[in-house]
């Protein structure tokens, strides 16, 4: 007990690194502190930032026969850290099973995805090794696919403030570019493997995009409210807080899928994670429900808690409706809206830390406790 209080007094401390405390602040709540999940830590980041740099090379090439010239590419996205988390959660089960360790074998890159004769169907099972293969090649699969569907996103809501390039051109020529040269490469990776694969990926693009479509639907609303129009505040509450699926996600519980903004932040991000969650499964990687509850909930967490917060005065500007510009239009004044934005976060971010627990993948849990610090509710009118 000693202990774990000495590590929240530490947490709390702001002259810590966010990452340090974020280790602490998780062994604080939990009582788990597992060195060898957080020796994996470097491994993984410095596999999947090569795996980035091969997508992000793939992207300059298509900008350098667009422009003519040899451009300079990289774009700011978190979205990619559940693929991470996934590759670490595979690593941890593999070396726990492994005689010798599968994980510090240096594995190719540019490999191509597993075999289609073994994704789709009755998987045998596989050794460790193999087990790490194939979650090396399936998170290449995921980033290169969620960084399409981030940069799908961008371009939608023409925000191309995190696409970096050395070339002076539209920023949307720019983001165009890139992402139909990642949507070229992985529709031909899609198209060698096994029908049930690119469905479920399709689903789950389907999924997102049908809230997408209702975009322009939300933003009448958003103006409507701004107007004073109390029809559309009760839309907005009905439709977009506490709407109903019509489809609902296996990955959630009642608990989940009672909470506020579920339904709609489910479809904004949280499907392209279970979609993600399925690549690995389909390929006979044994992913366990509390897993995959956990990411869909920090990736939830992370989208309100990180962007739409730090977003907020922009979106309000430009009519874009989010969680957080919604509690600005649903609440009575501006402190109520911050309270209820800060707790709808810690709701999702809580029980994301829960099911990280039970899913027994302790960095997990740590990046949850590193999304949460690393937010800044203090940009939201009435936070004093």
């Amino acid at each position: 007990m000693v202990l774990k209080t000495g590590a929240s007094a530490l947490a709390d401390s702001h002259r810590l690194p966010t990452a340090l405390r974020s280790v602490l602040g998780y062994y604080a709540d939990t009582g788990v502190f597992d060195y060898s999940s957080l020796s994996l830590k470097s491994t993984i980041d410095d596999r999947t930032d090569r795996m980035v740099a091969d997508v992000y090379e793939r992207v300059e090439a298509a900008l350098e026969a667009e422009f003519g010239r040899p451009v300079s590419f990289s774009y700011d996205t978190k979205l990619i850290l559940p693929a991470t988390l996934t590759l670490g959660y595979v690593y941890r089960d593999a070396r726990k099973d492994a005689a010798e360790d599968p994980v510090t074998e240096e594995i190719a890159t540019g490999v191509p995805p597993v075999e289609t004769g073994a994704l789709g169907g009755d998987v045998p099972a596989l050794s460790p090794r193999e087990r790490v293969v194939r979650a090396e090649q399936m998170t290449r699969l995921s980033i290169e696919a969620l960084i399409d569907g981030d940069m799908r996103d961008a371009i939608n809501d023409d925000e191309f403030e995190d696409f970096e390039t050395d070339v002076d051109a539209d920023p949307r020529r720019v983001a165009e570019t890139a992402q139909a040269a990642l949507q070229s490469h992985l529709d031909g990776l899609l198209d060698e493997m096994p029908s049930v694969v690119a469905d479920a990926y399709q689903w789950a693009v389907d999924y997102s995009e049908a809230h997408q479509a209702r975009d322009d639907h939300f933003r009448e609303l958003m103006t409507r409210a701004e107007d004073g129009d109390e029809d559309a505040v009760d839309a907005i509450r009905e439709e977009y807080k506490f709407a109903d699926y019509e489809e609902e996600p296996a990955t959630f519980t009642a608990v989940e899928k009672d909470l506020p903004y579920s339904k709609t932040q489910y479809a904004r991000v949280g499907v392209l994670y279970d979609g993600m969650l399925d690549l690995y499964r389909l390929a006979g990687l044994d992913v366990d429900d509390e897993f995959a509850r956990s990411i869909v909930l920090a990736i939830i967490g992370a989208q309100v808690w990180l962007d739409d917060v730090d977003d907020y005065a922009d979106d309000r500007a430009e009519g874009q409706l989010t969680p957080v510009t919604a509690e600005y239009l649903l609440a009575p004044d501006d402190r109520a809206a911050y309270n209820r934005v800060v707790d709808v976060t810690e709701r999702y971010l809580d029980l994301a830390k829960e099911s990280a627990t039970a899913a027994d993948s302790p960095l997990t849990g740590i990046a949850v406790e590193y999304i949460y610090r690393s937010g800044d509710p203090g940009v939201l009118p009435g936070h004093h």
